[in-house]
């Protein structure tokens, strides 16, 4: 059974097991034709939702891509069928299986069931269990999937409001305030969530912070309006006022005037950062970790230098400060300051103690009767107390609590997993901001006309400053004093990258010297390794590759990776595969020389060994298209493949690094690596014939005239060639595919000559050269007869019965077909056998025999399905739902 979940992360469960729907802008398909509840959505409206204002020119043929896709992935179960209706596309599914249409289920059954709260709250409970997160989160962010979201979201508080209410009706008033005051937090201005949660305080006799919340709001409507109060925050007030003890307490509302002793509420808040903006959802997590205040919780805000934890923290203990009715202890340890050493626990606890009403004179000279005092002082008080900027444990472990109504929250550019270990530290890590908040970081520097006309330029400086808030604000700060600069102009400075780290500073703050004391902190193993892995040429590395690189033991190597993603100064971006974010990788560079042609060469061996294994089983039974040369070196850790499925997951997963490694050998002069390494990318290139890899073939190619290899050059070009015919750009094609033949054969590579000739044979078919194409193929099939090769004599075969189907000679079609598919066993070549079969089944259509062919189609799909050619699949199954439509009556 499917199950469709839009209220967080947009997710398709078949049988409780998540279905792979693909990139974001599939999934925005799919979450528009449900949020339309079974009505029709057009084009036009998906467009909308995929690109907004500038759509693609192919942007219908991408939306029936990704609608194609959904139907191969949801039709199976018979539970959800997407049809075609004129310019647009619905979606039929019982309307339980989304999360959507139950939350709202459940809400309406709360407002019009029996009204006691006793049948309101577990309705309302049930609605908002369905929420995992940010309604729609991971689809494209266009202003109509936005606006879609923030209904939905409106709908969840309208909620919340009512559960809050219905649990202070039903004399729950702690849970309502447990309810309502995250979401309070987060929107401050919103009455409708402040009044229930003065209701609930009320409630709960905690009279005091009901009037301080009162006042707070009052302020800020204000501040931020120029409104005062409405009706049903002024209401609540009053009957706050009306209880007991109320007047004592209204006569001094927090803020305005302090208790007398001010030791008895500590109030050492950080400056709250000017410009904050964002971080709903890590606001909102810190205020989960610090909710269950009697298990003394503690949060470590953990992430990379400059990503704003600081900042987030000093704006959320402002906004938190009313929950921790006996005050706030805040400490600055400079833990990376670089200039200066990190503070010590020992003064910070003496200014702790001072603060909590101990006399200067009673403040114990040993740390541990310091820290006996310091946690006495805390007893059956709730304070929280935020350290901001840590290095260690150790310099976190004396200032910790302890006691069970306070909270602590930890700032480190370290992840600090003893803290994490010793007391259960709730870690929260710190990621980049997306292109939306980056791009509002800016605004807020520069005003929001000056980004708002340059939308594009915005974005591309938030990737040019990886997301980091403190380059935003460097950039922000240098565009700021030069508001004759565009932001085009310093997103094409920032685009060298050889000055960016220096373009990110001002007079007295640069990004290189925040990142020199991330580095300085690292041991000099570890420091050497991360200026390594800056100069590795992929986008992402594994520990074999790492290993190589750095002429180390597996041990060794995971080690030092470990302790860079200890630091935030690595990334591990999917399972034991790891990455340097832009900034990093550039600085890193500048910590020493990068390793020369020769630290390259076991790098570039670990990926042509692996290549090598992968090609030997991606196509079952056939034979390597080129040799290792003599001295290759033997990867410490060399990859591993059981059957074609992994194969191809490692050629996907290292595709960007293998195309690099190409570049990266012929630059460094090992171009008997560079042409094997792209030669061994024949199973993908296959596969996938685009664009992309005539770069690399083209190094390769360039590599092999560098050798005077005949045989290297002749494989390159035939297949630079195909993958150009494929793409439709005859004449560069033919270039390659002229000489190929005659290259291989003065190689004495006849298997190589038969497929240069058959490609070759191929492109003059293309062309109209009918008479040529038929020699050509005829040659092909000798050629692979002679060099004793029944896959390559496969496809020969394939080839020319195509050339008769082509000019009408089905019959004969079919029969060599049908002979081709005889020349290997049954589970070798998937996709040749499902080529062949394929055309069996067209040679039957032509011949009337649609029964046969029928069955000859499906087979072909699902081969080719076995050997991951899902567009082949589509096609081949596409053809049999012809034939069947062609065949009824």
């Amino acid at each position: 059974m499917l199950e469709f979940r839009l209220l967080g992360p947009v997710e398709v469960r078949r049988d409780g097991t998540a279905v792979g729907l693909g990139p974001p802008k599939r999934r925005t398909v799919l979450a528009m034709l449900l949020l339309a509840d079974g009505a029709l959505v057009t084009t036009d409206r998906l467009a909308e939702a995929l690109w907004h204002e500038e759509p693609p020119q192919h942007a219908r043929t991408a939306v029936q891509g990704h609608i194609s896709h959904l139907r191969r992935l949801l039709h199976p179960t018979g539970d959800a069928t997407i049809a075609t209706v004129g310019d647009g596309y619905l979606l039929r599914t019982p309307a339980d299986r989304t999360d959507v249409h139950r939350f709202r289920a459940a809400a309406s059954e709360a407002r019009h069931g029996r009204g006691t709260p006793a049948a309101t709250v577990p309705a309302l409970r049930r609605a908002l269990a369905l929420w995992r997160g940010p309604a729609l989160a991971g689809l494209c962010t266009t202003p109509l999937i936005v606006s879609l979201a923030a209904e939905l979201e409106e709908s969840r508080l309208n909620a919340v409001e009512e559960l809050g209410q219905a649990l202070t009706a039903a004399h729950r008033p702690e849970e309502a305030v447990a309810l309502l005051r995250g979401p309070a937090g987060r929107h401050p201005l919103r009455e409708s969530l402040v009044a229930p949660l003065l209701d609930a305080l009320l409630a709960a006799d905690r009279q005091a912070a009901a009037i301080d919340l009162y006042h707070r709001t009052a302020r800020l409507l204000g501040d931020e309006l120029g409104v005062g109060p409405g009706p049903a925050m002024a209401r609540a007030y009053a009957r706050i006022l009306a209880a007991p003890d109320a007047a004592q307490h209204a006569a001094t509302p927090a803020g305005e005037t302090g208790p007398a002793d001010e030791t008895a509420r500590p109030l050492l808040l950080p400056r709250c950062p000017p410009g904050f903006t964002g971080r709903e959802r890590e606001l909102a997590a810190l205020d989960d970790a610090v909710a269950p205040v009697t298990d003394a919780p503690v949060c470590l805000v953990t992430g990379p230098a400059g990503v704003g934890k600081s900042a987030l923290v000093a704006h959320w203990a402002q906004r938190a400060a009313t929950a921790f009715p006996d005050g706030v202890l805040f400490a600055r340890l400079d833990g990376f300051a670089g200039t200066a050493p990190a503070a010590d626990p020992a003064f910070v606890l003496r200014d702790f103690l001072l603060a909590l009403g101990a006399r200067p004179d009673d403040v114990p000279q040993g740390s541990t009767a310091a820290e006996s005092l310091y946690r006495a002082l805390l007893r059956h008080r709730r304070v929280l107390v935020v350290l901001d900027d840590a290095v260690s444990y150790d310099q976190v472990r004396p200032l910790l609590p302890g006691a069970a109504g306070c909270a602590t929250v930890v700032t480190s550019r370290n992840r600090l997993e003893s803290l994490v270990a010793a007391d259960c530290a709730r870690p929260l890590l710190l990621d980049r901001l997306g292109p939306r908040q980056g791009a509002a970081l800016l605004a807020g520097v520069l005003g929001p006309g000056r980004v708002a006309a340059e939308p594009v330029a915005a974005g591309r400086l938030v990737g040019l400053c990886d997301g980091l808030p403190l380059a935003l604000r460097l950039t922000g700060a240098r565009l700021a004093t030069r508001p004759e600069r565009s932001l085009r102009e310093a997103a094409e400075e920032l685009h060298d990258e050889r000055q960016r780290i220096a373009l990110l500073a001002t007079d007295d703050l640069d990004l290189a010297s925040v990142l020199r004391a991330s580095v300085a902190q690292l041991p000099p193993t570890a420091a050497e390794v991360l200026g390594l892995l800056a100069h590795h040429f992929g986008p992402d590395i594994d520990l074999g590759a790492a290993a190589a690189l750095t002429a180390a033991t597996p041990a060794a190597a995971r080690a030092a990776l470990e302790r860079l993603l200890a630091a935030n100064l690595l990334e591990e971006r999917a399972h034991g595969r790891y990455a340097l974010h832009d900034l990093v990788r550039l600085y890193a560079r500048t910590l020493g020389p990068g390793p020369g042609p020769g630290r390259i060469l076991p790098l570039l061996d670990h990926y042509l060994c692996g290549a090598f294994a992968a090609s030997a089983v991606a196509v079952a039974g056939s034979q390597p298209c080129c040799s290792l040369p003599g001295d290759v070196l033997l990867p410490v850790l060399a990859p591993e493949f059981t059957d074609r499925a992994e194969a191809m997951t490692w050629y996907a997963r290292e595709r960007g690094t293998l195309v690099a490694a190409v570049a990266a050998a012929t630059a460094a002069g090992h171009h008997d690596r560079a042409w094997r390494l792209a030669a061994l990318l024949w199973p993908l290139v296959v596969q996938q014939p685009e664009a992309e890899w005539e770069a690399p073939l083209g190094h390769a190619l360039a590599s092999a005239a560098e050798l005077a290899d005949a045989d290297a050059e002749s494989r390159i070009r035939t297949l630079l060639g195909w993958v150009l015919g494929e793409q439709g750009r005859h004449e560069e094609a033919a270039r390659h595919l002229e000489c190929a033949p005659d290259l291989a054969r003065r190689a004495g590579d006849t298997e190589g000559e038969a497929i240069a000739t058959a490609n070759l044979a191929q492109l003059h078919e293309r062309l109209g050269r009918s008479e040529s194409a038929g020699r050509g193929y005829r040659r092909a099939a000798l050629l692979a007869r002679d060099a004793g090769s029944p896959q390559t004599e496969m496809l020969t075969a394939y080839y020319l019965a195509r050339h008769h189907l082509l000019n009408s000679r089905p019959a004969q079609a079919l029969a060599l077909a049908r002979r081709g598919l005889g020349l290997t066993p049954e589970d070798q070549v998937p996709a040749r056998r499902a080529m062949l079969t394929d055309l069996c089944g067209q040679a039957l259509v032509a011949l009337g025999r649609h029964g046969e062919a029928l069955e000859h189609f499906g087979r072909a799909g699902r081969l080719a399905e076995q050997d991951g050619f899902t567009a082949d699949a589509a096609e081949y199954y596409a053809r049999a739902a012809e034939t069947e439509a062609t065949d009824r009556p």
